[in-house]
């Protein structure tokens, strides 16, 4: 797992964060690189930006804070904190602190005391109180998928696959499956987006993934991404998590 960068800014009084990202290797090499806005096929599963995955924390949490009614999702490692917004992500390295745990890039920081925290920004603070927490997805749940993306009335899911550039969506509570090969429309590490679309004439699909806090609209459980699956002229949203080996 590659490291990322970003910088924050704040938008009316919610906290919005900007990601700059580097790949997260899959287990093979892109054939070619792609630029937004440019197709590209590849001969092996492309790399996706690492602002999709926990990095070896184990859980993610979700947080609800004022003012604003911000909700954050957040995943700890050994040395730093993974931090998503509604607008992007944002990796912090710890800080030394007398009491609890505390992250800290430039003028942000996440100060962790138990079920709550406190979040610093150049526009003010955010109180945080921890709302839901889930155990990221795993490879051993997860055979051969790098990310899986979710949601639900009707449940669908759409799974990436890690070695080839091949998607399988399940539709309709999962009496519905199909398996595609994609190509890739966007690949934005910066902001974390990825754009993929079908790799044949017919049936269009596209599937648009975003870094940023999302939670499930059932079961509230954080994740790191939003996912906008376009499919036999419906529409689907919900959310996603990259799956590292």
């Amino acid at each position: 797992m590659t490291h990322l960068r970003s910088k924050p800014f704040m938008a009316a009084a919610l906290l919005a964060i900007t990601a700059t990202v580097t790949g997260c290797a899959t287990t093979t090499a892109p054939s070619s690189s792609t630029e937004p806005g440019k197709m590209t096929v590849h001969s092996s599963a492309p790399l996706l930006p690492s602002a999709l995955f926990p990095g070896s924390a184990e859980y993610f949490q979700g947080w609800n804070c004022q003012p604003a009614s911000q909700h954050l999702v957040t995943a700890t490692n050994a040395n730093d904190l993974r931090l998503w917004s509604l607008h992007g992500a944002w990796r912090l390295p710890q800080a030394v602190v007398a009491s609890g745990a505390r992250y800290q890039e430039g003028d942000i920081s996440f100060w962790n005391r138990g079920e709550q925290a406190l979040v610093e920004t150049p526009r003010g603070q955010l109180q945080c109180q921890l709302a839901e927490q889930r155990r990221g997805m795993t490879r051993a749940e997860q055979p051969g998928v790098m990310f899986l993306g979710r949601g639900n009335e009707p449940g669908w899911s759409v799974a990436l696959a890690h070695d080839e550039p091949s998607l399988t969506l399940q539709l309709n509570y999962g009496q519905e499956s199909h398996t595609f090969p994609y190509m890739v429309s966007v690949m934005d590490n910066q902001a974390g987006r990825v754009v993929l679309e079908n790799a044949q004439m017919e049936p269009f699909f596209r599937v648009r993934i975003e870094a940023g806090a999302c939670f499930d609209d059932m079961s509230g459980e954080p994740f790191p991404a939003r996912v906008t699956l376009t499919y036999g002229g419906q529409q689907y949203s919900g959310c996603g998590q990259g799956i590292a080996p």
